[in-house]
């Protein structure tokens, strides 16, 4: 019976961390919103060289998988915005499939209101197929401040993440920090690295060989106002992390007033 439970426990501590990020949609957000009137169109494309940590039985291992995810975003206001997303994957041992969807409304503090930092607020709720994820649906909380010093830049997102409904559906909520530090080094070009955490849940905190750290050394490329390019590779710091993996983001926006 104790074996079964700390079984249990082991289950729970593990695939909570994973919620963290998911290789999915691998990204830092600032505090900006998409523009009023406008949509945002992007496609998240990682890929995992090498995995880590042991697989939760049942879910499919991101090892060598071509994970796609389609988001959409549409600013209402200057200080709303909703975006949507449909995540998939692919490998040669199950083809290409459909992993689940989520819906994020974002509020943030109007520029017009001069403060000192960027500030807003994401929460992202959804679903994830059981074969891909043991939790098949969560709920993320995302505070976001950021703030621009002269061609430097950093950005913080202190994540609360929790199940709602899975094996970690009991475990509270989980500390999964993100952040980003970058700097222009051309009008077009920024170099960034990029750091992902997950602690587990706040009750019970993981041992840090436990938790997921990862680094990602990027760049951003700017091909004009209405584009978005990030692309990075993650190189993981600890065993239950994926130790090797690749992302692109690859973004475009319709309509809306251009600055």
């Amino acid at each position: 019976m104790r074996a079964g439970v700390l079984c249990m426990f082991a289950l729970v501590a593990l695939s909570h961390p994973v919620r963290a990020q998911d290789n999915y949609e691998i990204q830092v957000y600032g505090a900006d919103l998409v523009p009023r009137g406008a949509t945002m169109v992007e496609l998240h494309s990682n890929y995992t060289f090498r995995a880590g940590g042991d697989t939760t039985f049942g879910v499919r291992s991101a090892l060598h998988a071509v994970h796609e995810t389609l988001e959409l975003t549409h600013g209402f206001s200057e200080w709303l915005e909703v975006g949507f997303y449909v995540f998939t994957s692919a490998d040669p041992r199950d083809g290409w499939q459909w992993v689940g969807d989520h819906v994020r409304p974002r509020l943030s503090v109007p520029e017009r209101w001069h403060w000192p930092v960027g500030v807003s607020l994401s929460q992202e709720i959804g679903y994830q197929r059981r074969a891909y994820s043991a939790d098949t649906w969560t709920w993320e909380i995302r505070p976001i401040v950021d703030r621009r010093f002269g061609p430097a830049y950093v950005s913080l997102n202190p994540v609360l993440d929790r199940s709602l409904k899975g094996p970690g559906a009991g475990a509270g909520f989980g500390f999964s920090p993100n952040a980003l530090v970058s700097l222009d080094v051309s009008r077009r070009v920024t170099l960034a690295l990029e750091y992902y955490g997950a602690f587990g849940p706040i009750s019970a905190p993981a041992p840090i060989n436990e938790t997921e750290q990862q680094l990602f050394p990027a760049v951003d490329i700017d091909f004009g106002p209405d584009w978005e390019f990030n692309a990075g590779i993650g190189v993981g710091l600890t065993p239950a992390t994926d130790r090797l993996l690749a992302k692109m983001i690859l973004g475009r926006r319709f309509g809306g007033h251009r600055s």
